[in-house]
């Protein structure tokens, strides 16, 4: 372990000059194959600005996590980089034996052919496009901050946790605004975990239609990843293919 790796700084995993720093070092590793999150990732975005990215382009290795380690993969993708959006170190643990297997396939196959077949078909249609995504709260705090790209034509993966349908629709009508979205061919909905509808009634996947349906693009809801049950690792920056309810990888 490095020096400093168990240091506190409130919420935060030690200062944010300690972290940047570790993360750097990572990032210029000329041995390191993967950059692999312990937890969530909270903060990540207060080391971003000063972080070496030409590190990552110089020297490709995976970054491999979830959650708040969306605001990581958006560098990696900004970079030309694919990433592995999976379980992270904790959360391991707790992975049913199939996401387990998936996450070691995820970096050692990224290009095998797979398929997440029977889910729910939101908005019907086909598209194909470089998958893209993350946390839904962090795509839309990266798009604040200005160091969100989606790439045109991008298919569009997320998910969240604990946000009530009423933020998940002010979250997703300020990517509409902001003229993010008009760039994706199509979406992808992993778990809205504990998103627990209030006196109105309206669900999060009511939402998710209401928001997306108006650009005329396909939309899958129900996919194996995020805070739920199900977390499957998949490849940030691999072509996939939205058709009849499915979503296949190549």
């Amino acid at each position: 372990m490095s020096p400093g790796v168990l240091a506190r700084e409130g919420y935060l995993a030690g200062t944010d000059t300690r972290r940047r720093v570790e993360l750097d070092g990572a990032l210029a590793d000329v041995e390191a194959k993967a950059i692999v999150a312990t937890r969530g990732g909270y903060g990540s975005m207060r080391v971003l600005e000063h972080c070496a990215w030409a590190h990552l382009a110089d020297r490709p290795k995976w970054i491999v996590g979830y959650s708040d380690i969306t605001a990581l993969h958006a560098m990696a993708w900004r970079a030309g980089i694919a990433s592995l959006h999976a379980p992270n170190v904790t959360s391991l643990s707790r992975a049913v034996p199939a996401d387990r297997a998936g996450w070691i396939a995820g970096l050692e196959r990224p290009h095998a052919q797979r398929s997440w077949r029977g889910l729910h078909v939101l908005c019907p249609g086909q598209a194909r496009g470089v998958l893209v995504g993350g946390n839904l709260t962090l795509l839309c705090a990266m798009a604040a901050s200005g160091c969100l790209w989606l790439p045109k034509g991008a298919i569009l993966a997320f998910e969240d946790v604990a946000e009530a349908p009423y933020r998940i629709d002010r979250m997703l009508t300020s990517l509409v605004l902001g003229g993010y979205l008009a760039r994706v061919a199509g979406f992808v909905v992993g778990s809205l975990e504990r998103s627990t509808p209030g006196p109105d009634g309206g669900t999060a996947e009511e939402v998710v239609e209401q928001r997306l349906r108006p650009l005329g693009v396909p939309v899958l809801t129900g996919a194996p990843f995020g805070h739920g049950s199900r977390n499957e690792a998949f490849v940030l920056g691999a072509s996939v293919r939205l058709a009849e309810g499915a979503v296949y990888f190549s």
